[in-house]
């Protein structure tokens, strides 16, 4: 017999009271009456103890799902336990998936992951305010990664392009030249495909901009530009100005670089597949889970170079020669080689002029002593 039974055998009887029950085992009196009512509720078994054990626990999760949090992990290691949750939200829908903690459990207790204590940090600065795009196509941004080789030597130098408000990347290029006129036929069937952009944002080397020429044209940008399109250039040693697309650079690496395929076909096709997998399913916790697809949407201006229009009113237009030269009223000056065979505009303002690639204000320069035009100071530096 146990001491519960035989606690409530004697008090059953009437041998003594409550109070002297309670002294003499030990107990409160609240204990007593409680295992009383269970003895009247459920006889003797009543005064065994109950198993602590939860009826429902929002930590147990079925081992179906489990090994398929495992296996998509393993698929893709670089995704955490949001990006995961929403994939299992988007594949049973209908269904409660598990919560993000227990996803990251789950990892944790397959060694797929450890806890991290993360340092308080600013993390990227913000881009200025006026390259925030708002809607698909305002912004464009393009760059190249740092280049590779696969493994039987090729050089594998990817260009990347994407959408800076969807994160859709439009293309991932292997080259193995950075030339333009290696890019601009990537730019062209874009262009035919998506429409074009309202602005297109680079870093400030080759091909996209030139440091030394005049508005930083180059005869890509220059093409832009004639184009309609805005041409927008991160500051020199800011490349938080286009974080984004250096984090997508970061995937790259550990899901591309790292994996180098045989030879560039199969780099190239690997390069496909992740871009598809980048679109259409990876989520993106910036667009609220969503993937880059379903925010995307193809643009309606469709690509027509501009002939006269972008110019300030009252330009002189004077075609640029086939050696970036100007020629008018007897005098010649130089501008920009890139600018071959465009037109552009002459603002005459006493004693100098000025030139405009359309709304570009490339520089003035004066006739009488000058052969060259030279980029105009900011207010500060003149004299």
């Amino acid at each position: 017999m146990s001491i519960r039974e035989e606690l409530i055998l004697k008090v059953l009887a009437k041998e003594d009271s409550v109070v002297e029950l309670a002294e003499q085992y030990g107990v409160s009196r609240k204990t007593i009456y409680k295992w009383l009512s269970r003895y009247e509720s459920k006889g003797l078994s009543g005064l065994v103890d109950e198993s602590r054990r939860p009826k429902r626990s929002p930590m147990k999760t079925s081992a179906e799902l489990a090994l398929e949090i495992v296996q998509l992990r393993k698929e893709h290691p670089r995704w955490g336990p949001k990006k995961i949750v929403a994939i299992m939200a988007r594949r049973h829908p209908g269904m409660k998936v598990p919560a993000v903690v227990t996803v990251a459990r789950v990892l944790r207790d397959a060694g797929l992951q450890q806890r991290v204590l993360r340092r308080q940090s600013g993390g990227l600065s913000p881009a200025p305010a006026h390259l925030i795009p708002t809607e698909p196509n305002d912004l464009w941004t393009v760059d190249f990664k740092g280049w590779w080789r696969a493994k039987d030597g090729t050089r594998c130098d990817p260009l990347t392009i994407r959408d800076g408000f969807s994160r859709y990347v439009l293309a991932l290029q292997l080259l193995t030249r950075t030339r333009t006129e290696d890019v601009r036929p990537i730019f062209e069937q874009l262009f035919d495909k998506f429409g074009l952009p309202k602005a297109i944002q680079s870093d400030n080397g080759p091909p996209f901009a030139s440091t030394r020429a005049l508005g930083g044209l180059t005869a890509l940008s220059a093409w832009w530009v004639s184009l309609g399109i805005r041409v927008v250039r991160s500051r020199p040693g800011r490349p938080t100005d286009n974080g984004a697309h250096e984090r997508m650079h970061v995937d790259m690496r550990f899901d591309l670089e790292d994996r180098a395929a045989p030879d560039l076909v199969a780099q190239q096709r690997a390069c496909d597949d992740w871009m598809t997998t980048f679109n259409h399913v990876r989520p993106h916790e910036a667009l609220q889970r969503h993937t880059p697809g379903e925010v995307y949407r193809v643009g309606t201006r469709r690509p027509m170079p501009r002939t006269i229009g972008g110019f300030p009113e009252g330009c002189r237009m004077v075609r640029v020669n086939g050696h970036g030269n100007i020629h008018a009223d007897g005098w010649r000056a130089y501008v920009n080689h890139a600018l071959a065979h465009y037109t552009v505009g002459l603002e005459f303002r006493e004693p100098e002029v000025r030139v405009w690639f359309f709304d570009v204000l490339l520089g003035a320069f004066d006739p009488r002593t000058q052969q060259s035009v030279e980029p105009i100071a900011p207010p500060s530096e003149r004299a």
